[in-house]
């Protein structure tokens, strides 16, 4: 069956529903111990998800003996695990795959509330109602299914909303929280950091000491991308002027080639490649390892904001108002370009290398990186 006779289907089905549906929940129990079991959808990226953590803490401060389960993209599970404000997690799978399974394991939990933080329709909005939820929450609220929201009769867009961790907020605000903090929230255990600190000294020769820059080349969509050859010539030049400074490339199995087309670029051996070389719950460890990290707009990013590691951010397609680092400013440097094309294709550009990007010069990331080097405390050898 397509996915298209499956949402017509679903939305017959739910509006059928909905018409006969008697419950009137009283606005007054917002806010109070009424509220006790709650669901938060945020099971997309893995920086969407950091992104959605400042309106899981504004919950948890609001509703402080509230059950709260996280639903949450399946191979993301063991990074979200020991969130002090989740209370258990549930794997979502994505698309139709286990649709009707996961809304009856939704509904066994008996929610009282659901807070729609960033999650993709049309399955998630239809699983808030079937979860048998009297209050359901999402914003942006302008999708086919907002009538099985609490929130549906004023109709919001992202244009209305700054940055992503606002909207969240704002999602928490309908739920009752008051909270205002943007801090993402990423506990890395020190046994981590003990354990990535060894990997390193054994693996590549790096030890403890040693001053140590992340790139992160790869990136979500093409159109954040930075040339690999830039990073390669900012490598050789940061490596020419600091003798002791080690550059770790990240990133995931499938970014592997892009990493080391750099590498290879430089072949220098102060150099080295990890991606794909760490499981995904040890990776916040290896980014806190760095000095600063230079990144594209994507997840590993919002790892790097959420675990104190200062950022050189590369920003044109997209704007970092809306995506980047939103507290302690005057730790992270950002490179924001304009975009090229009118239209932005965003998800679809059509350049293996987009011109916006191009824009940003490696002398600009240079002095950035050396910056953010000259800030960091000295260790003694």
């Amino acid at each position: 069956m397509g996915t298209r006779i499956r949402e017509n289907l679903l939305a017959w089905g739910l509006g059928l529903a909905r018409r006969f549906d008697r419950r009137a929940p009283d606005p007054a129990e917002l806010g109070t111990a009424a509220i006790r079991r709650i669901l938060v959808m945020s099971c997309t990226a893995i920086g969407d998800t950091l992104l959605s953590t400042p309106a899981i803490r504004s919950l948890r401060q609001r509703y402080p003996q509230a059950r709260i389960v996280l639903l949450v993209n399946a191979p993301y599970h063991g990074l979200f695990a020991n969130n002090p404000d989740i209370d258990d997690l549930i794997d979502y799978h994505g698309g139709y795959r286990r649709f009707v399974r996961l809304a009856l394991a939704l509904r066994r939990e008996r929610f009282d509330l659901v807070a729609i933080l960033h999650a993709n329709e049309p399955q998630a909005t239809p699983l808030a109602y079937l979860s048998g939820a009297r209050w359901r929450f999402k914003l942006p609220n302008n999708s086919r299914f907002r009538f099985l929201l609490s929130n549906h009769q004023q109709v919001s867009n992202w244009s209305d909303f700054t940055h992503g961790i606002d909207q969240r907020l704002a999602v928490a605000a309908l739920a009752g929280a008051d909270g205002s903090d943007k801090h993402m929230i990423l506990p890395v255990a020190a046994q981590s950091r003990d354990a990535v600190a060894g990997w390193l000294q054994q693996q590549y020769g790096i030890t403890p000491q040693q001053p140590v820059i992340g790139f992160q080349v790869g990136a979500s969509t093409a159109s954040r991308r930075w040339r690999p050859e830039r990073y390669a010539e900012l490598a050789q030049r940061l490596l020419a002027a600091n003798p002791a400074l080690r550059i770790v490339v990240t990133g995931s199995p499938q970014e592997r080639a892009l990493a080391d087309a750099v590498a290879s670029a430089v072949n220098d051996a102060r150099l080295v490649v990890t991606a794909g070389q760490l499981p995904l719950t040890r990776m916040p460890a290896l980014v806190q390892r760095f000095a600063c990290l230079v990144t594209p707009d994507t997840g590993i990013m919002h790892m790097a904001i959420a675990v104190g590691t200062p950022i050189v951010g590369l920003f044109a397609a997209a704007h970092w108002h809306g995506s980047g680092p939103t507290t302690e400013l005057q730790r992270h440097i950002v490179i924001q370009k304009h975009r090229t094309c009118d239209p932005c294709l965003g998800k679809r550009c059509k350049y293996s290398a987009p011109p916006c990007m191009d824009n940003i010069t490696v002398d600009e990331v240079l002095a950035a990186c050396e910056r953010q080097l000259s800030l960091q405390p000295e260790t003694p050898q």
